[in-house]
């Protein structure tokens, strides 16, 4: 990634602005904007977040917000209410106070003498949603957002809950949170009632977990925030981006097909990162693609935005698994809308021999897989740049129902989201399935090309869920996510079922056995086939701003380990993320994290899984030191979930503050 010195317009920050609300809560605001803003107004970009200005997203926040401000814009970052340096408490996420109060802080950017009225919002994952939802609340200062690995339905593909089944990220997202909202404001910026707002926060503080598992439908809860309810309140021009190894992949087409102001989507082969500096590569000039779209939107220009493809998306070659990658064979393509004219849908039939053209005799198998199978999954939403990407599939495999096609005679591009419509039955009242679709090499290693899930239980309504009837056969419907890939003659495509997938999701109440009736079962596949002539699309290399001036006194590393227990059966995934600690060379403050993960099941005994993670969170500057630790837990029985957490707080070693929490929270069929 070049690093660029010197802009065309000269940069002022402003490390810490408030921004008062109308019930007096005061929000914290890093600001950096051209020099000559008050004499040549500019309009104004919000990124507004629960992590930390301060300390959480500095090193971003430095590549990003002073290039461009650099290039006509005043950068707002914006903590929320409870977090960072601003006033209040956070309650829960995307909740309408988030909002609401997201709405001031546009009206008062617009307002200001150094803003031309004209207000953009942008942001990744938390600030890629708010971006979305803000603008269904329809601001009138807000002209255009920039969304990154963000979702249009909150219930269905989020950390939560996917295809109805319960996400073991929804432990492991909740237990981040926890740890990150422990933290203290910087007394540096509040003065003496530092300790005063931290104690606060402290004794009010969310175990967010308990919250979501209250809500295991797609109720009222998950409805609000979904901009999917009404795709047509949104009316500012959006630019939505997303990466193929991201958890957050669909809502890149979903927003292209469904919205009917200016849009345009790129998905890359990213991880949960901005496109300019996250793995795989390639990266792109993703400050440059913000720049031709905020100039268009916010100044007017003619950046020819408009004559983009509607699409852009890496296709991705086939290339053997790896848990870290940092480059992604492929190319770039384009779309003229979605979904595309140049894709069409092929049926691929579940027979008893294999993946055909026609359908052969009807014929039913049964799986019922082992606990443990997922373990070659990796991380649900690759986050940390560790090993988190998905492993060689095989081991897996061997616990489920597979269907192999013939090697291809050509190569093969998948574009969109495959589905597969089975014939299914299970023994149980309560059942998910688990499909992969897997690129088969001639050696016989196999690679997630991607995967869906669907509770059983929800096979007809995801907010009203019915009991299956043991034994009976249902039809069903298993749509997997969006992705591009191109498949090499010579490979294999195989469709891979099963009744587990741990940890990504948390297990069935009982051992089930799934039986598919091959012959009718059937897998709709999206292949694209090239146009005569093929829009070129080419990115302009990576650029940001200088990084941060830092210290590294303990540099960060990232472990993740399978132990068995060949004597109890149990099976522990173990991860440790040690984020290092660091010295901000600016303001003193040395921040440090650490993360770690412990996932157990049985073989044969659901009930037996059980999650534990703990995080430590430290702080310290001249004499002042404070640390937290938190700790989250989730077990269950047949009938209830339970959870447990506890926060300590320390100031140098002494204890100041403890907390516990524990929930028994009942499951419906999930």
């Amino acid at each position: 990634m070049r690093t660029v010195e010197k802009f065309p317009r000269s940069v002022r920050e402003l490390e810490n602005v408030w921004i008062e609300l109308s019930d007096g809560c005061r929000l914290a605001a890093r600001i950096w904007l051209p020099e000559d803003a008050e004499t040549s107004p500019v309009p104004a970009i919000l990124e507004y977040l629960p992590y930390r200005k301060r300390d959480g997203t500095a090193a971003r926040d430095a590549l990003t917000h002073p290039y461009l401000a650099g290039h006509g814009y005043a950068c707002v970052r914006v903590d929320m209410r409870g977090n960072g340096e601003s006033d209040g408490l956070m309650e829960d996420e995307y909740l309408p106070q988030e909002q609401d109060d997201a709405l001031q802080v546009i009206a008062w950017l617009a307002a200001q003498p150094w803003c031309s009225g004209a207000v953009g919002m942008m942001g990744i994952s938390w600030g890629g949603f708010n971006a979305l939802q803000v603008a269904a609340r329809r601001p009138p200062a807000l002209k255009a957002i920039v969304t990154v690995c963000s979702t249009v339905d909150r219930y269905a593909d989020d950390i939560h809950y996917k295809g109805g089944c319960l996400l073991g990220e929804n432990l492991g997202w909740a237990a981040t949170m926890l740890a990150y909202s422990s933290r203290p404001p910087d007394p540096l910026l509040v003065g003496e009632r530092w300790r005063e707002m931290w104690l606060h926060r402290l004794e009010n503080e969310p175990v967010l977990i308990d919250t979501w598992l209250r809500h295991q439908t797609r109720d009222a809860y998950w409805r609000h925030g979904s901009v999917c309810e009404d795709y047509g309140a949104i009316q500012a021009a959006t630019l939505a981006v997303g990466g193929w190894n991201d958890s957050y992949k669909n809502a890149v087409p979903q927003l292209v097909q469904h919205l009917r102001v200016p849009v345009k989507g790129i998905v890359g082969p990213w991880i949960h990162k901005y496109p300019h500096f996250a793995v795989p590569g390639p990266r792109i000039g993703f400050l440059q693609e913000m720049l031709r779209w905020w100039d268009r939107w916010l100044k007017g220009s003619d950046t020819g935005v408009e004559r983009d493809p509607a699409y852009r998306i890496y296709l991705m070659a086939s290339e053997l698994p790896q848990a870290e990658l940092a480059f992604r064979q492929g190319r770039w393509i384009g779309e003229p809308a979605w979904p595309s004219p140049n894709v069409s849908l092929q049926r691929l039939w579940l027979n008893d021999d294999g993946l055909c053209r026609k359908p052969g005799a009807l014929v039913p198998r049964a799986v019922c897989s082992p606990q443990d199978l997922g373990l070659t999954g990796g991380e649900f939403c690759a986050i940390w740049t560790g090993p988190e990407l998905p492993l060689d599939q095989r081991a897996d495999d061997g616990g489920s129902l597979c269907f192999d096609s013939r090697p291809l005679q050509e190569s093969v591009a998948i574009v969109g989201a495959p589905v597969v419509e089975l014939e299914i039955a299970a023994d149980r009242r309560v059942a998910f399935v688990v499909v992969r679709l897997c690129d088969v090499f001639p050696d016989g290693t196999s690679a997630r090309i991607t995967y869906g899930v669907l509770n059983l239980c929800q096979r007809e309504s995801r907010e009203r869920p019915s009991p299956l009837e043991p034994g009976r056969r249902y039809r069903v419907r298993v749509e997997l996510d969006h992705i591009a890939y191109e498949l090499p003659a010579g490979h294999r495509l195989r469709v891979a079922i099963s009744s587990t997938y741990w940890p990504l999701l948390w297990p069935s109440p009982e051992p089930v056995t799934l039986t598919v009736t091959a012959g009718t079962s059937h897998l709709e596949l999206p292949v694209r086939k090239a146009p005569g002539s093929e829009p070129e699309v080419v990115f302009a290399g990576p650029e940001a701003a200088p990084p941060r001036a830092v210290e590294q006194i303990r540099p960060p590393s990232h472990d993740r380990r399978v132990e068995r227990d060949l004597g109890t059966g149990e099976t522990r995934l173990v991860v440790d993320d040690d984020f290092g600690l660091v010295k901000d060379l600016g303001h003193g403050l040395v921040t440090g994290e650490i993360a770690r993960e412990t996932w157990t099941i049985r073989d044969g005994d659901p009930l037996s899984a059980r999650a534990e993670i703990h995080w430590t969170e430290t702080l310290e500057r001249d004499g002042w030191s404070v640390r937290t630790e938190t700790f989250s837990s989730l077990s269950c029985d047949e009938t209830s979930f339970l959870v447990r957490a506890r926060i300590e707080a320390y100031e140098g070693e002494r204890l100041i503050h403890a907390r516990d929490h524990e929930a028994r929270i009942p499951r419906v069929m999930i």
